[in-house]
C-alpha cells in the first residue's frame, strides 16, 4: 500500500448532504444517475464485503451513504482502513442500491484530516455527561439531541433581534469590563488593568450603560452578550451566561410586560411551531396574555401563607424560619418577603406568569409603585418554576437613586458582595435627565432551556464553565 497523499489545503464540495436527500429523495431503487456531485464530511461508519465496501457520510446538514467498490474506487483498500471520524471528500454520481439506499457512488476520494483518537460511534455515542460537555466537538457529532438545541438556540436568538429590529430598537455594544459592578445584585469577578492601574469587573449587567445611552436620545436599545457573575455551579446556573435587556423610552412595566409576552410567544411560535410547548413531560402555553400575580397572591396561592410588608417582623421571621429560611440581621421586611416567596412559592409557579410589585428594598433600580408605598413597577416572568425575566419602570429621580445606592453601599460595606456600589457617573447621567422608561432583562438559556425541553444550564451552552479536567 502506498503512502497516503498530502492532505489538500482546500476541498470545493458542491452540494451539501441535504441538498442531495432533498434533490434525490425519491429515486428508485438500483438507479444510478449521471448527476456529479462533490461531498464532504466525517466518515462515520463503515463496513467492508469483500470487494464493495459502504460508508456513511456526515456534514452539518445531514448523512448519506458512500458506496465503494474495489473496481471503481481509487485506492480501495485504503478506503477500507479509513477510521471512523476522519474527514473525507467525496466525488461521484448519485445513485440507489438494490435495497433502494440513496448513496453517493466513491469515483474518487482525498482525505481532508485524520483523527488519531478513538471516534465515538453512532451505536454508543458518548454516555459520561461529563465528557459530552467537555468535548462538545464530539458530542455534536454523535448527538442529534445537541445539535438540534443549538439550531434552535441560533433561530432564538435571530428570532428575538428580528422581533425587536421591526419594532423600531437599536442594537447596541456596551463595555464587558466596568469600573464599579452594577446594574444587579450580584457578586462579581475582578481583574487588573496594568495600564490604568485600576481593578475593573466582568459586568453583572449592562443595565446601567443602556440607560445611559436612553438618556443620550436613544428611545429604544437593546444588547445581546455575555455577562458575569461569580456564583457557583448548579442546573439554573453559569458563571457566564447570555442576557438580552432592551429599554424603551416613555413605557412603563406594563407596557414591558405586553412587550415580553409578545416576544416570547413570536419567538416560541416560530423555532417551535406552536407557542404551546412541553417541557418536562407538562405543557406550557407562552400565547399572551399572561397570569399576572402580586408576590403575596403567588405565596398565599401556592404556600396558603397570607403577609405583606404590612406584617409584623417577627411573623415574617417565623414565617422563615419554618421554611428552613436562615434570617440574616440586616434583612427588612422586603428582603424576607422574598425570601418566602422564593422558597414556598416560585418553584410552584408553572406559568407563564408575571408575579408583580416586588418589594423597594430588593429594588434598587426599579421606581416606586405609584399605589403601592413600599413596593414597586418591577415583575419577573416565571414559567416552569423558575425567573425568565426581570423587569420594571426605571427610576429615573436621581436623589432617590443615590439614596438607594447608598444603601446598597452599607449592606456590601457590611459583608454582602452581591449588593451594589455607589455609581457617581451613572447619577450623573440621572442629573441630565432620564424620560420615563421601562426596562427588561430576559435569560437566553434560560429561554432555550424551556423552548429545547432541556433541564440544565449546561445544555443550552456550547462550553459550559466545569471543574478542571482531571484527565489533562
Amino acid at each position: 500500500m502506498s503512502d497516503p497523499p498530502q492532505i489538500p489545503y482546500r476541498f470545493e464540495r458542491s452540494h451539501t448532504v441535504a441538498h442531495v436527500v432533498e434533490e434525490f429523495s425519491g429515486l428508485q431503487a438500483g438507479v444510478t444517475t449521471e448527476t456529479r456531485v462533490s461531498v464532504s464530511g466525517r466518515l462515520m461508519l463503515r463496513r467492508d464485503q469483500g470487494r464493495i465496501a459502504f460508508g456513511t457520510l456526515q456534514d452539518a446538514s445531514g448523512r448519506v451513504q458512500l458506496f465503494a467498490t474495489a473496481s471503481a474506487t481509487p485506492d480501495f483498500e485504503r478506503f477500507t482502513t479509513l477510521s471512523i471520524g476522519d474527514w473525507i471528500g467525496v466525488d461521484g454520481v448519485v445513485m440507489t442500491t438494490r435495497r433502494g439506499e440513496l448513496s453517493v457512488r466513491v469515483d474518487s476520494w482525498v482525505t481532508l484530516a485524520r483523527t488519531r483518537r478513538q471516534f465515538p460511534d453512532k451505536w454508543h455515542g458518548l454516555t459520561d455527561p461529563d465528557t459530552r460537555y467537555r468535548r462538545r466537538y464530539l458530542d455534536l457529532w454523535v448527538s442529534e439531541e445537541a445539535r438540534t438545541v443549538f439550531t434552535r438556540r441560533s433561530a432564538i436568538l435571530s428570532g428575538l433581534r428580528r422581533r425587536l429590529d421591526a419594532q423600531g430598537f437599536m442594537e447596541v455594544e456596551t463595555p464587558m469590563l466596568h469600573p464599579i459592578p452594577g446594574g444587579a445584585a450580584a457578586k462579581p469577578f475582578v481583574t487588573r488593568h496594568e495600564a490604568l492601574d485600576a481593578d475593573l469587573y466582568l459586568r453583572v449587567a449592562p443595565e446601567l450603560y443602556l440607560k445611559r445611552l436612553v438618556v443620550g436620545g436613544m428611545e429604544r436599545v437593546y444588547e445581546i452578550g455575555r455577562v458575569f457573575r461569580n456564583e457557583g455551579l448548579s442546573t439554573r446556573h453559569n458563571p457566564e451566561f447570555t442576557m438580552l435587556e432592551l429599554y424603551q423610552a416613555y413605557a412603563d412595566h406594563g407596557d414591558i410586560m405586553e412587550l415580553t409576552e409578545n416576544l416570547v410567544a413570536g419567538v416560541a411560535g416560530e423555532v417551535c411551531g406552536s407557542t404551546t410547548v412541553v417541557y418536562g413531560g407538562r405543557e406550557i402555553d407562552f400565547a399572551a396574555p399572561w397570569r399576572r400575580l402580586t408576590m403575596e397572591q403567588a405565596i398565599a396561592e401556592c404556600s396558603g401563607l397570607e403577609v405583606s410588608l404590612d406584617s409584623p417582623p417577627t411573623e415574617l421571621r417565623d414565617c422563615c424560619e419554618r421554611l428552613g429560611i436562615a434570617v440574616d440581621a440586616s434583612w427588612g421586611p422586603g428582603k424576607m418577603l422574598l425570601e418566602i416567596y422564593e422558597k414556598a412559592a416560585e418553584p410552584n409557579l408553572w406559568g407563564p406568569v408575571f408575579v408583580t410589585d416586588y418589594p423597594a428594598e430588593v429594588s434598587p433600580l426599579s421606581r416606586n409603585h405609584r399605589s403601592r408605598p413600599g413596593y414597586t413597577e418591577r415583575f419577573e416572568g416565571i414559567a416552569a418554576g423558575r425567573e425568565l425575566c426581570n423587569a420594571f419602570t426605571e427610576l429615573t429621580d436621581p436623589d432617590e437613586q443615590r439614596s438607594r445606592f447608598e444603601a446598597q453601599a452599607a449592606l456590601r460595606a457590611g459583608g454582602d458582595d452581591e449588593a451594589m456600589a455607589v455609581d457617581e457617573d451613572y447619577l450623573r447621567a440621572l442629573e441630565y435627565g432620564l424620560p420615563p422608561t421601562g426596562g427588561l432583562g430576559i435569560g437566553v438559556d434560560r429561554l432555550t432551556m424551556l423552548l429545547c425541553d432541556t433541564h440544565a444550564i449546561r445544555d443550552a451552552l456550547l462550553f459550559p464553565t466545569l471543574r478542571p479536567d482531571p484527565s489533562l
